[in-house]
């Protein structure tokens, strides 16, 4: 595998799963995106979330290392 092919298989996935969870989101929340208010807010809630999950997944396999 080259670099360019690495690069272009997480650019497919990555734009698949966005788009899978842009629709998801989209008729969970309704409206449109780019007229949603407190965006920023919502943002700062997922990356206390994602730190919460990293952190769990650290400590995970930290504790099967043992």
């Amino acid at each position: 595998m080259t670099q360019q092919e690495h690069v272009d298989g997480l650019k497919k996935k990555f734009s698949d799963m966005m788009q899978d969870k842009y629709i998801a989101g989209a008729k969970e929340h309704g409206g449109n995106l780019w007229e949603k208010t407190g965006l920023l807010d919502s943002a700062i809630e997922e990356v206390i979330d994602l730190a919460t999950y990293l952190l769990t997944l650290k400590e995970q396999q930290d504790v099967n290392k043992e």
